[in-house]
């Protein structure tokens, strides 16, 4: 497949790859990962299997994909908070940065809480664990008292379950998720203050 001058061939396989993550994420909430096909997908997208398959051979493919595309943003996050002084400051900036990347990730992270067994199978369970240590070793601050780092934590926990679980509740998901991230930056600011 040649890619024109303009880039415009490889737009389109982009949006076709994309196309294809969202419509297998669909199904894998509807029915579950593993009683969705491949041919399932296929029909959703309304096209071939072997179109599916040029992007796709596998739906382990797919999920590794979706993982790696929606979760970037949690990884340069990880970069930054690295590169920066351990005040409030950059504290509170990380947990708005990273509220903003589960909201925009929210369907990957339902697809995690519910095929957990899929997950770990698939080795991006690790990968996700590893990236929650190398978050938290950002966030905390070693020599605080436990208290305090366990509120930390608590703030970066605060923001899944409020995915998690206000999701059914009423009200604007926009308002539920300053909410949440009220709470999880009382609890850094809390912290950081009995330091």
């Amino acid at each position: 497949m040649g890619v024109t001058m303009d880039g415009t061939k490889q737009q389109r396989r982009g949006n076709t790859r994309q196309r294809i993550q969202d419509v297998a994420l669909e199904l894998f909430a509807e029915q579950g990962y593993e009683k969705t096909s491949l041919r399932e997908i296929a029909e959703r997208l309304e096209v071939t299997k072997a179109a599916l398959y040029y992007h796709f051979k596998t739906k382990e493919e797919i999920v590794v994909s979706l993982f790696a595309d929606l979760t970037q943003p949690i990884e340069d996050l990880i970069e930054w908070g690295s590169a920066q002084p351990s005040t409030l400051e950059t504290k509170h900036e990380i947990v708005r940065r990273y509220s903003a990347a589960l909201a925009g990730a929210a369907p990957l992270f339902r697809f995690m809480q519910e095929n957990q067994a899929t997950v770990r199978d698939l080795q991006i369970g690790e990968t996700f664990k590893d990236r929650m240590r190398a978050l938290r070793d950002i966030v905390i601050d070693p020599e605080a008292p436990l208290v305090d780092q366990v509120r930390c934590v608590s703030a970066i926990f605060t923001l899944h379950a409020g995915m998690f679980f206000l999701q059914d509740l009423e009200g604007d998901p926009e308002d539920k998720r300053r909410a949440v991230l009220e709470v999880a930056m009382d609890l850094v600011t809390q912290a950081h203050q009995g330091a």
